[in-house]
């Protein structure tokens, strides 16, 4: 059986839209993908960005989580070194009671921003050195109580909302291994480790009460569309935003263009390719076999999907041509 598909939404601010159009279109997609059999809606933490409108993660979340039925809802991720674990395992505890058996809680070392928000955040730009300690804070307030425990998540102790590790290198995969928690790998942006790095966490895994053998989840651009020309023009979105990204500019997202030449320089655009490796673009029939490749390169466990595609609409289809793909497969 093919690994499950799951979906990683930034709810992009596009070009002429507002934070508002992108929280709508976020359940629009939530829904869609809950009929198509996806098994996960994550969001991700971000702060200061033009294009991104899930800052306040967990708000995000309960608006989703309490627009949809089925599918499990969470964070990919938060930013751990941005909030004391007790408020983070309040948060997750309240939409765990919210939504009970729908919500994960994806946990990552990085601030998700620049220095000078981090200071805007009140937090200490060494917070991430204390990483491995706050996610076990946040594992034992999640957990039941223990006799004269003074200091209890409420709401949130007893719940056991289910932990992930983050990462885009080898020290998220030995962590979640040495923990016994589901690994996600974020090769959707930065694959140069994704290797080394999946060798690395089922190699170290051991056992935990949360899960018995490894899980490991692999992040992945998904553009597809009719034809491989109108899934390469789509891709342009993605393309443009991560040049944004190399030249330090903060802007939404921006529409697709008929040719990235003249766009970017000849050493932008290796930048850009290398970072995009992990990259499905194209049409029904080679979407189909990029998927099957990609699985069997990376044996992932279970496939997170994201998609910057400018025009809503299209990223549903995206979406839905990815699924009949993945359906073919199991066949």
């Amino acid at each position: 059986m093919p690994p499950p598909l799951s979906v990683l939404d930034l709810a992009p601010v596009t070009e002429g839209g507002t934070p508002a159009d992108a929280l709508r279109n976020a359940l629009s997609l939530a829904r869609h993908v809950e009929s198509l059999g996806y098994r996960r809606f994550w969001l991700a933490e971000h702060h200061n960005m033009a294009g991104i409108a899930s800052a306040a993660t967990a708000v995000v979340i309960c608006h989703v989580a309490g627009g949809t039925s089925r599918i499990r809802v969470g964070a990919g991720g938060i930013m751990l070194p941005n909030h004391a674990p007790l408020v983070v395992a309040e948060q997750f505890g309240t939409l765990e009671s919210l939504f009970p058996g729908r919500i994960d809680l994806g946990l990552g070392r990085a601030p998700g921003t620049d220095q000078r928000t981090l200071r805007a955040l009140r937090r200490d730009p060494a917070a991430a050195e204390h990483f491995p300690q706050d996610v076990l804070e946040v594992q034992a307030l999640l957990a039941p109580p223990q006799p004269g425990q003074m200091l209890k998540a409420v709401p949130g102790a007893g719940l056991r909302v289910p932990l992930w590790i983050l990462g885009s290198s080898l020290f998220g995969a030995r962590l979640a291994g040495m923990l016994g928690l589901p690994f996600a790998f974020a090769s959707h942006f930065a694959p140069d480790a994704l290797s080394a790095a999946l060798t690395l966490y089922r190699e170290h895994f051991e056992p935990s009460a949360q899960l018995a053998r490894p899980h490991a989840m692999v992040g992945v651009n998904v553009v597809a569309a009719d034809s491989d020309g109108e899934a390469r023009h789509l891709f342009t979105s993605i393309q443009q935003r991560f040049t944004a990204m190399i030249r330090g500019e903060n802007r939404a997202l921006p529409p697709p263009v008929e040719t990235m030449e003249g766009r970017w320089s000849p050493a932008e655009q290796a930048q850009v390719t290398a970072m995009t490796r992990c990259s499905l673009v194209g049409g029904p029939a080679t979407l189909a076999e990029a998927l099957t490749r990609f699985v069997e390169q990376t044996g992932a466990d279970e496939l997170m999907v994201a998609s910057a595609i400018y025009d809503h609409q299209a990223r549903r289809h995206s979406y839905t041509i990815l699924a009949q793909a993945h359906g073919a497969m199991a066949e």
